[in-house]
């Protein structure tokens, strides 16, 4: 089944088929919606990356409700080790610090439990509160990728390449 691991205030546990309907009413939210664009089928979406050998994700879970998803990869080349992740959270459970305390919880996996020295995550460039609550964690912004991703709209836009050295993730 894999670790479970447990933050301040969140769960976190391997996504299952089980958390597909959930999981991808959240992606159907206009927020979420417009930051992780979707076809007609998110379910099938949700489905197929739990199925992805390249990426762990893990269902957000607090008190026995899945409000999000955490995800990370790896680059294993012994040259360019590194862990990248990503996130996304109920719109409705926005600012109180479950994202915070995720990514945290996250990062503190992949440095202790994974021997990672650098984690990478890469929020749209726009998105101060994404990119707020990543620093919490101590994650710094490296450059801007220019039109790096296409929106919802079609149009590219920009993200920030953020990244955190193990001896600067802050543990609150």
């Amino acid at each position: 089944m894999g670790t479970i691991l447990h933050g301040t205030l969140v769960t976190l546990r391997p996504a299952t088929q089980e958390d597909i309907p959930a999981l991808a009413a959240i992606r159907a939210t206009p927020e979420v919606f417009a930051r992780w664009r979707g076809g007609d089928d998110l379910a099938g979406e949700v489905a197929t990356e739990l199925e992805d050998p390249e990426t762990e994700t893990y269902a957000v879970d607090v008190g026995g409700k899945v409000i999000g998803a955490v995800q990370w990869y790896a680059n294993n080349d012994d040259e360019y080790r590194h862990a990248g992740m990503d996130l996304y959270l109920d719109p409705t459970v926005h600012g109180v610090g479950l994202g915070t305390d995720a990514v945290r919880t996250m990062a503190r996996h992949l440095v202790r439990d994974h021997h990672y020295h650098r984690l990478i995550i890469d929020p749209a460039a726009d998105n101060a509160a994404a990119i707020r609550c990543y620093a919490k964690v101590g994650f710094r912004p490296v450059g801007t990728m220019r039109q790096y991703e296409r929106g919802s709209d079609g149009t590219w836009h920009d993200n920030l390449l953020m990244d955190l050295l193990a001896d600067e993730l802050l543990d609150g």
